[in-house]
C-alpha cells in the first residue's frame, strides 16, 4: 500500500512494487511555445528578445536596465554592414548609467584585465640578474683589468 508523508518543504512519496509494475496513467501537458516563463535561450521563437533568459545576468532589470535594452536591441537588429555600428549612442549611455552604480557593475581593473606577461614591466629574476654586474666580477675586473 503506498502512501506520502510531509517533511517539510518535502513530500515523500513511499509506493509498493505493484504500484511500480502498473503502467502510468500520467498526462503529460504539451510545452506552451507562448509561455513566457519558459526557457526558449535569448531569441524567442517569434525572433523577438527573451529579456527574462539567464543568459543576460539580469542586465535587463535594475537601474541601467532600459539603457542596456536600447542598446543590445539596436545591436541585435543591426542591419548595417559594421554590425552594431550605428549604435555607438546607446551603448556610450547605458555606460555612463553603468558608471553611476559601480556597487552594481564593477569594473574590471586595468591590472585584471592585462594578458600574463603583457604589459608587465616588473623585471623577472633572470633579467634582474643578468644586467647588473656580481661584486665577484666588479672587483675582479678592476684587480686584473686584462681578464675583462
Amino acid at each position: 500500500m503506498s502512501y506520502c508523508k510531509q517533511e517539510g518543504k518535502d513530500r515523500i512519496i513511499f509506493v509498493t512494487k505493484e504500484d511500480h509494475e502498473a503502467p502510468s496513467n500520467a498526462e503529460l501537458v504539451e510545452d506552451d511555445p507562448n509561455d513566457p516563463y519558459e526557457d526558449h535561450g535569448l531569441i524567442l521563437p517569434n525572433g523577438e528578445i527573451n529579456w527574462n533568459c539567464p543568459c543576460l545576468g539580469g542586465m535587463a532589470s535594475g537601474p541601467c536596465g532600459q539603457q542596456f535594452k536600447e542598446a543590445f536591441s539596436c545591436y541585435h537588429y543591426s542591419k548595417e554592414e559594421v554590425k552594431g555600428s550605428e549604435c555607438v549612442e546607446n551603448f556610450r549611455s547605458m555606460q555612463e548609467c553603468m558608471q553611476k552604480y559601480p556597487e552594481l557593475y564593477p569594473q574590471e581593473d586595468d591590472n585584471d584585465s592585462a594578458p600574463s606577461g603583457g604589459a608587465d614591466t616588473t623585471p623577472t629574476e633572470s633579467t634582474s640578474t643578468d644586467s647588473v654586474p656580481s661584486p665577484d666580477s666588479e672587483s675582479a675586473a678592476t684587480e686584473n683589468p686584462a681578464a675583462s
